[in-house]
């Protein structure tokens, strides 16, 4: 049990830190670009209470950890929170602008990698000689996981996705219009594509290929 509990422990943080920043950084830009919705209602923060979902940001990474631990499965460690309001209406240009705002996100992540990667090139030995440097390398992997994990699920073409929002934004109005009108429906289509294999394959080619590129940039040494 005292395992377990560690093992959680060493999730909550990154995982944590991961989606709140992400939220963090679509209010952030949204206010940037002239929607002041998430900043009148506080959700510009960097207090994990603001965003939490208690299903997608607790429960589920937490049943997601137990399992992997006392099951043996190897399911991807994931989860939301509480989407930070933007009223796409007040940005100066809605169309345009929603790229900027969608791709904060996904940025913000990515950005979370590298200096998770970095703080283990400057803190961790190789190989690792005590128990702090151990938990410590364990720590930035999961960090750099679950920001990758985050990433690249949320940049899946999909609406409401992040993915999908970038993609609406790109493309003309009549196929934006059409793809919008998955929204209602983009988690179900997550999910399933999630716990059918489909993604398993292509998301674990673009965690490697993202994490060789960060540890190039970090010159953090591959696990």
């Amino acid at each position: 049990m005292p395992q377990i509990i560690l093992d959680i422990a060493l999730w909550a943080l990154p995982v944590i830190l991961a989606i709140t920043l992400h939220e963090a950084a679509h209010g952030y830009v949204a206010r940037m670009f002239g929607d002041p919705t998430a900043y009148e209602q506080g959700r510009i923060t960097l207090n994990p209470l603001k965003h939490i979902d208690p299903v997608g940001t607790l429960l589920l990474p937490g049943i997601i950890v137990v399992m992997n631990a006392v099951a043996g499965a190897h399911l991807p460690v994931f989860g939301w929170a509480k989407p930070v309001p933007v009223n796409f209406g007040r940005l100066r240009r809605p169309k345009q602008d929603m790229f900027w705002v969608a791709a904060a996100g996904p940025a913000s992540n990515f950005i979370q990698a590298v200096l998770w990667m970095l703080v283990a090139s400057l803190f961790v030995s190789r190989p690792v000689e005590g128990a702090g440097e151990a938990v410590l390398a364990v720590l930035c992997a999961r960090g750099l996981a679950a920001n990758l994990v985050l990433m690249l699920i949320n940049l899946i073409p999909i609406p409401p996705l992040d993915g999908g929002r970038i993609m609406v934004s790109l493309l003309p109005g009549r196929a934006a219009w059409q793809l919008s009108r998955v929204e209602p429906y983009g988690f179900f289509i997550l999910i399933a594509l999630l716990y059918s294999d489909v993604l398993n394959k292509p998301l674990q080619m673009a965690m490697e290929g993202v994490a060789q590129l960060i540890f190039l940039i970090t010159g953090a040494p591959a696990a």
